[in-house]
């Protein structure tokens, strides 16, 4: 996927936790849990707006545009 979710890194700058943000956004662990990874197919402009809001950040802190190149180059920097 072209796009990576980095929501797990604004959680920890922010010290919060899925429970935490889970209940202050209003969405239920399970799907936080899918975006968080990685998994979610889609993300709500409203759902991303709340997500800032209660994170304090911008939607680009959160999703970045990730091209093929630049994944492999990512996933094979360590071993070079």
């Amino acid at each position: 996927m072209a796009i990576v979710v980095n929501l797990d890194v604004v959680m920890a700058k922010r010290k919060m936790s899925l429970n935490e943000l889970s209940d202050k956004v209003g969405l239920t662990l399970s799907n936080l849990s899918i975006l968080k990874t990685g998994k979610a197919k889609a993300i709500r402009f409203s759902t991303l707006e709340t997500i800032c809001n209660v994170l304090e950040c911008q939607p680009g802190d959160i999703l970045e545009y990730v091209n093929d190149e630049q994944k492999t180059t990512t996933r094979y920097k360590g071993l070079i």
